[in-house]
């Protein structure tokens, strides 16, 4: 069981989809990550959305454009995402075994995108494996985009992977180091209790 289903009961999609909402109809901008992500490949580039959730950021890049693919293991926050936007691909899945053949879909994306949290979620034990399927999905020179806590005050749960664990994971995977800020608007880390890394497939 992922660290994420012993916090939730896999039953968090619509409580999610209302927090979100309450931010953004507070005023709080809720794209960050979509900026990101649009700063990092062009529009019409294909993303997989890994850990989508109940698909705000998915459904932000679509509106901008990209052609994307949503994963998620939990089918309450899929239920969200699949009544917010119907018409996008939206795969129930676990990470550690995910494989885009088996839902007929091509392993070309130009970018995985992992907000969320997702890696201090997973399971024990399964974040190597996850980090090598999403670098399996990319094409050649395709990049990975990945935002999580790293202490306690950022996540909801105990810390569960530190980022030169997570740097190990993507180099065994064949990625390679781009750069690294702490937030999704793309401020340098320096330091601190969160950080958004992007790597590259460097294989050919």
């Amino acid at each position: 069981m992922s660290r994420w289903e012993e916090l939730t009961g896999g039953k968090s999609g619509e409580d999610y989809a209302a927090r979100f909402a309450a931010l953004a109809g507070s005023g709080r901008d809720m794209h960050g990550e979509a900026r990101l992500c649009a700063a990092l490949v062009p529009a019409g580039a294909r993303v997989l959305d890994a850990g989508c959730g109940t698909g705000r950021v998915m459904i932000r890049l679509a509106e901008l454009g990209y052609d994307c693919v949503g994963v998620d293991l939990d089918a309450s926050m899929l239920a969200v995402a699949r009544r917010q936007a119907p018409e996008l691909p939206w795969i129930q899945a676990d990470l550690a075994t995910f494989d885009p053949a088996e839902h007929h879909v091509a392993a070309d994306f130009d970018l995985v995108v992992a907000a969320g949290n997702i890696f201090p979620l997973l399971a024990a034990g399964t974040e190597a494996a996850v980090v090598s399927h999403l670098a399996a999905s990319l094409r050649p020179g395709g990049l990975m985009v990945a935002g999580f806590g790293l202490d306690e005050a950022h996540l909801p749960v105990p810390p569960g992977i530190t980022l030169p664990e997570y740097d190990a994971y993507c180099a065994s995977a064949g990625l390679t180091f781009v750069d690294r800020f702490a937030t999704w608007d793309a401020h340098p880390y320096e330091g601190g209790g969160y950080a958004v890394s992007v790597h590259r497939v460097h294989r050919d």
